[in-house]
Order: structure tokens, then sequence, then C-alpha cells
């Protein structure tokens, strides 16, 4: 699973590990916490769990890291792709190689994991892919054009590859959570606590209240949960979907 060695993606790994599944983590961060991350989930669930560095914005390292995940385990049962890079800025003034990154990272990554690990399902009759897209894909806010636009197309990209697997037994569907308290969400309640001098609860309670109307944040293992969900056979014909976790923000 793609960006893994944090919030979603990890909770996704922990989650899945669980449920008795070897795992792939892939990530940028500090190497001695991605060790410990990898070894602590293999110890934890007695599962393999291996990681791989792979530059997503790279296609010859995304075609490496599938390649190599195949040649160890064979097959990919389930892939979730979750790596994100963002940047804000108004359209005019939005760095162009900012925008490419967003577009290689966001978005084009998904489409190359899911064209190579497509053959290996198929052959089983058998896959799960889980892309994550966000509530930005539909309810939208100022200066994140690169955000914005490669989560809704996650969403076009989830139902074309959906529609082609239809009579298989592989489902492909995206998640789109709200405010979510992950790294991202933590820089933020930290710039709110500092900018405002009010304790930690004070500004998460600022934070989601322009946001989510259930006025709490999500906690990435619910996110999970509902991923790991979509990957068994009660979901088997739970494709094409984006559902939403966002404390009902996507109805106001």
């Amino acid at each position: 699973m793609t960006g893994s060695t944090g919030g979603i993606g990890e909770a996704f790994a922990r989650a899945l590990a669980a449920q008795g599944c070897n795992v792939v983590l892939n990530g940028f961060g500090d190497a001695d916490a991605t060790e410990r991350l990898r070894a602590g989930i293999a110890r934890e669930h007695g599962v393999e769990v291996v990681y791989d560095g792979a530059d997503l914005a790279d296609l010859r390292q995304i075609e490496r890291m599938v390649a190599a995940v195949h040649a160890r385990f064979g097959v990919i049962d389930v892939l979730v792709n979750n790596a994100v890079t963002r940047h804000y800025a108004p359209v005019e003034a939005f760095p162009v190689d900012k925008w490419d990154q967003a577009l290689a990272v966001n978005l084009s990554a998904a489409f190359h994991t899911i064209r190579l690990s497509l053959p290996g399902m198929r052959r089983r009759n058998w896959g799960r892919i889980i892309n994550m897209s966000s509530i930005h894909a539909t309810n939208l806010v100022r200066d994140r054009v690169d955000y914005m636009t490669t989560k809704a197309a996650i969403i076009g990209l989830t139902k074309a590859v959906a529609l082609e697997c239809a009579q298989t037994g592989i489902t492909c569907n995206a998640l789109c959570p709200g405010w979510v308290l992950t790294p991202h969400a933590e820089r933020q309640i930290a710039r709110v606590m500092s900018e405002k001098g009010v304790p930690r609860e004070a500004a998460i309670e600022e934070l989601v209240s322009v946001r989510q109307p259930s006025r709490r944040p999500i906690m990435p293992a619910e996110v999970a949960a509902l991923g790991v969900y979509l990957c068994g056979e009660a979901a088997a014909n739970i494709s094409g979907a984006a559902l939403p976790i966002d404390g009902a923000w996507a109805v106001t």
C-alpha cells in the first residue's frame, strides 16, 4: 500500500495485518521510525511486512516496486493507493513543478499500480483496489487546486476500473474521508495552538467546527476499518463507489 508510513496508510497496514495479510509499506519518512513500524507490525501480527521506498513520482520506481512485490509474494490481493502530496497557492501563482508532482503522485501513481496489479488479480479472478479520495473531491476550498483536482480524478479512475472489472471478482472503490487525525492534521492543530495560544482540545474544536457537522475528528483506524470491510466477501458487489466517511460534511 502506498503512503503507508503514517496516518491512514499506517492504519490500513495495521488493520490488514491483523487480518493475516502480508504487507508492503511504501512512503517517505525517518528510516529508523519506518523500520520500527515495519518490525512492530510484523511482530504483533505474525505476518511478513516489507518496506519499499519507491518514489511514486518516478514511473520506473513504481514498476520496480510492483515487480518486486510480485516476485516476493506472487500476487497482489489488496492494493491501497494512499500516497499524496499537496501544496497551497492560488491557481495563477501555483508552481508548475508542484502541479506536475501532484498529478504524478496523487493520480498517475494510482493508475500505474492498478494497471500493473490487475493482470495478477484477473488470473485469480479476485482482488480489491481501494483508492483514497477525499471530501475535497466534491466540497471545495480555495488555494488547493492540485489536491481537489487529483482527488476528483481518483473517483473517475475508480469508476472506470470498476466498470472494466464488473464481471470479475475484482472490486475497485474510493474512500472519501473528511478531517482525519493524521500527521497533516496534527500540523494544523499545532499551528492553531501556536497562533492562538489555546490548548490542543480547543484547537481541534476550532478546526472541526468549520468542517464536520459531527464536531469530532475521524480516526485513521475508522477509515481503515471501512477498507477492511470492502475486502470481505460481504462487499463483493460494492464496486465503483465513492464512500464518504466525513461526519456528515458531504451533506452540508
